[in-house]
This record gives structure tokens, C-alpha cells and sequence, in this order.
């Protein structure tokens, strides 16, 4: 059983930096592509970066571009959002996502997810 736990989401001021982590269990981590998606309130979720097995290649939403960093630690079945320069439109619950497929963007490629951390960005 694949298990996803993300930590590290709260309340910040809009310029802030926040660091997110997903935790994975269940599988051997570092054969599987990593990504992280968001949902605000009544919108669909929303992809917003990926991460290949490896590491050696990230994938990230114009929205979040230069401004998020993904990385991951397969000695320690971990992936990691660094976020900067936050904006009140982050605003969003933040899932972490396993799939068999490196860079995909839509939700039905990722075959595991977490149970999301919320992320609030005051202005």
C-alpha cells in the first residue's frame, strides 16, 4: 500500500517562502516520477511541477516558474516543493503525486496521491 504524507503548509504573507515535503511509502520511491498539483476552492487541481526518477529533470507551470523549486532525496523517499516569492493566487491545497510517468501534467497519469496540505497567502 503506497502512502503519501505531505507537511510543511500554513499561513504565510504574500513575498514569503514556504517549504513543502511529501513523504512515500509502500514502493521502492526512486522508481517512480514525482509531482505536486494544488486545488483552490471551487477550481480543478491544478499541476504544478514533476519530477523525473532521478532527479536530474523537472518540469514546472509557467504559473510557478522561477519561482518554485522541486527536488527530491530518494535515500529518503522524499520530495520537496520549495516555494518563493508567494502570491495570494497560491492560495491552494497542495497534493504530492506518484506516477509512472515523468512530466505529466494531468491528474489521471498519477496513480497515487497524498491528502494535501493547505497553503494560505495573505496579501
Amino acid at each position: 500500500q503506497v502512502q503519501l504524507v505531505e507537511s510543511g503548509g500554513g499561513l504565510v504573507q504574500a513575498g514569503d517562502s514556504l517549504r513543502l515535503s511529501c513523504t512515500a511509502s509502500g514502493r521502492t520511491f526512486s522508481r517512480y516520477a514525482m509531482g505536486w498539483f494544488r486545488q483552490a476552492p471551487g477550481k480543478e487541481r491544478q499541476f504544478v511541477a514533476a519530477i523525473i526518477r532521478s532527479g536530474g529533470s523537472t518540469r514546472y507551470a509557467d504559473s510557478v516558474k522561477g519561482r518554485f523549486a522541486i527536488s527530491r532525496d530518494n535515500a529518503k523517499n522524499t520530495v520537496s516543493l520549495q516555494m518563493s516569492s508567494l502570491k495570494p493566487e497560491d492560495t491552494a491545497v497542495y497534493y504530492c503525486a506518484q506516477s509512472n510517468v515523468y512530466g505529466s501534467s494531468a491528474p489521471s497519469d498519477y496513480n497515487y496521491w497524498g491528502q494535501g496540505t493547505q497553503v494560505t497567502v495573505s496579501s
